[in-house]
């Protein structure tokens, strides 16, 4: 059985064997609709991957999305979210930005964090893989070893070291829990 796949936020850059969404007819998506209206157009357990690249900050109910996310998602469904860090300079510039993440953004929804039980803000929930800074971005000799160590210590490098020198964006890789 092949993997099923959805692009949220297609763009123009609709990800190879998705299914893309997005709110612009002028982009690669295959179904047009806005994200900031729900349910999505899709089935419960619809999806094994949902990748939402660079679009998360923009929408306007994050819990909502994820929730929507989750409902789509099947048990164990990858959702691969890439959102600007709020440290980045970049991040505050954009006028369409309504959301601002960092390594914890995401412990709300993580069972297994004590986020999740203290604030039940949602009933959606997510195992959080990993978290990756910008990846698959690399500058040069100091910004190789910031990312390393932003990444091997993702806490310390958020409380000691990013106010001095803000990487650009988080990957995370987040496990639909049914």
């Amino acid at each position: 059985m092949d993997k099923k796949i959805l692009d949220l936020g297609c763009g123009k850059r609709k990800r190879p064997g998705a299914i893309g969404i997005d709110n612009n007819p002028a982009t690669d998506a295959d179904v047009i609709h806005s994200l900031n209206v729900y349910p999505y157009p899709f089935e419960d357990s619809s999806f094994d991957e949902i990748y939402v690249d660079n679009v998360l900050e923009h929408l306007d109910d994050v819990v909502r999305t994820m929730e929507e996310l989750h409902r789509i998602s099947r048990p164990g469904g990858l959702v691969k979210v890439i959102v600007p860090y709020f440290r980045a300079p970049w991040a505050f510039i954009d006028p369409t930005h309504c959301h601002f993440f960092t390594t914890d953004s995401f412990t709300y929804f993580d069972p297994g964090h004590v986020h999740s039980k203290l604030f039940p803000y949602s009933s959606a929930r997510f195992a959080a893989d990993k978290i990756v800074f910008n990846e698959g971005i690399s500058r040069g000799l100091l910004y190789s070893l910031v990312k390393a160590i932003a990444n091997a210590w993702p806490k310390r490098y958020e409380c000691h070291l990013s106010h001095l020198l803000p990487l650009d964006s988080l990957t995370f890789y987040l496990r639909a829990v049914k």
